[in-house]
Formats: structure tokens, sequence, C-alpha cells
């Protein structure tokens, strides 16, 4: 993996939804139902997202460049894969209470 781009061999496709998630800042679930590994090859150009160093949290969204395809659009036309956003159920662990261990 490098900036822009990503190759990845025999590799499930659950995984390569947590690598686009670190990649996006955004939880992405493998809803294909595609069992197996796979080889992939992927590139876009690196800078398309916009909102991934805003503090305010925007939206985001992607955007075109002369350098190359977005990240969205490099892996429909790349993997024949769609990113698209919906909602969905997660699992989520909370902690609402934590304290120091006793002596004992």
């Amino acid at each position: 993996m490098g900036t822009g781009m990503l190759i990845a061999n025999a590799v499930p496709l659950s995984r390569f939804a947590k690598v686009l998630a670190s990649q996006l800042d955004h939880l992405v679930i493998d809803q294909t139902n595609l069992a197996g590994r796979f080889d992939i090859h992927v590139h876009w150009a690196p800078d398309m997202l916009e909102s991934r160093n805003d503090p305010g949290g925007a939206t985001l969204l992607p955007a075109g460049s002369p350098d190359g395809p977005s990240i969205f659009t490099a892996v429909e036309e790349q993997l024949g894969l769609k990113l698209k956003s919906t909602r969905a159920p997660v699992e989520v662990i909370v902690i609402d209470h934590a304290e120091r261990p006793s002596e004992n």
C-alpha cells in the first residue's frame, strides 16, 4: 500500500473493506456476500478526500482531479465494486465505567 495505490494478493473482501475504512476515515462494511480471496490492484489520486483533515467533520465527498480518479471512482471502475453511503447496523462496544484495580 502506498499513497494513492493498493496492491494486495489473496485477501478477503472483508479485509479490503477495513483497509478502505482506514483510507476514508469512515466505517466500510462489506455487503458483497462474495466469499474467497481476491487479488486487488487499485490506483487513485491520493489527495481526493477533502474532509480527511477537516476538524469540522465535513461530509466526505469525492472530488475530481486531472491526476487521476477519486478513490470512489477507482474502486468502481477498476474493481467493479461500488462504495455507497448507507445506514446499516454495526456492533459497538461501550465502556460506561472504569475503575483502577484495588490493591488486593
